[in-house]
């Protein structure tokens, strides 16, 4: 039987109410992971230690990795997949949740398709709880989309995806380019060889907010953005002149005023 990991990582901005709901749903699965690695990103307030107190309490197969000072979710990640000795591993943010047969779902996908190294799947997004949306944020399904799809954005819905642990380990694992950790991983697990997939089926919870939305026009954007397109210019994903018409792209997208930035997100992502 394969074995199953779930990352996570906390830091003291994360909401104690949505981390306990993240976590309940990792253990609620139909098909629970064997372990559950979560990785505290700095001190934390007394309300998450409480949260995780109880519910390390609760599941003795949960581990806590503590990181000293707030290093980023790059880091924090790749802290966390040091610790890491299972077949596969799956994400999923503290302020997601997982639908309760989201993992049994990707690993049976794993084990009839073998040649698969990344499974992700739709997201359906919500505001204060699942279901108070209809809005699902789909993504190419195929390998061949998916890697079409990787020249000019993220294939991948992050909190969705399940990987297998060898992949991702030899593509060099989570690395620092802030904003976009997931994005620069999965290039560069393209560019090895790894084989992709999304299954069309909402398998996870997203939470949407403006403070998400504004993140997306920050200063530290635009730093990010440039980094992304060098990177997807080495790995051989895409050239000099691809890269330069994308960071044009992408960055006059940001550029629009938040309503307008909202309706174009929904425009280029929501399933009809």
């Amino acid at each position: 039987m394969s074995t199953l990991c779930a990352l996570i990582s906390v830091y003291q901005h994360s909401d104690p109410h949505e981390l306990n709901q993240a976590l309940t749903s990792l253990v609620n699965q139909t098909r629970p992971a064997d372990s559950i690695i979560i990785v505290e990103d700095g001190p934390l307030t007394n309300a998450l230690e409480q949260v995780l107190n109880q519910h390390i309490a609760d599941n003795p197969t949960s581990r806590r990795i503590r990181l000293a000072t707030n290093q980023g979710l790059g880091a924090a990640l790749r802290a966390g997949l040091q610790h890491i000795d299972t077949e596969f591993v799956a994400r999923l943010d503290t302020d997601d949740i997982a639908a309760p047969h989201r993992f049994e779902t990707q690993l049976a996908l794993f084990e009839t398709r073998p040649e698969l190294d990344v499974v992700g799947s739709a997201v359906a997004e919500f505001t204060d709880q699942p279901g108070d949306s209809t809005t699902i944020r789909a993504l190419p399904e195929t390998h061949d989309g998916i890697a079409r799809y990787m020249k000019i954005n993220n294939p991948i819905n992050h909190p969705s995806v399940m990987m297998r642990v060898r992949a991702v380990k030899q593509a060099g694992g989570y690395r620092d380019v802030h904003f976009m950790e997931d994005y620069d991983l999965f290039a560069r697990m393209l560019a090895g060889g790894s084989r992709f997939h999304n299954i069309a089926e909402a398998l996870t919870y997203l939470r949407v907010s403006d403070a998400q939305f504004a993140r997306r026009t920050s200063k530290g954007m635009w730093r990010s953005e440039k980094t992304m397109q060098t990177n997807l210019v080495r790995y051989g994903i895409i050239s000099k002149p691809r890269a330069v018409a994308n960071f044009i792209i992408r960055s006059t997208y940001r550029l629009l005023p938040q309503q307008v930035l909202k309706k174009a997100y929904g425009i280029l992502f929501h399933k009809k």
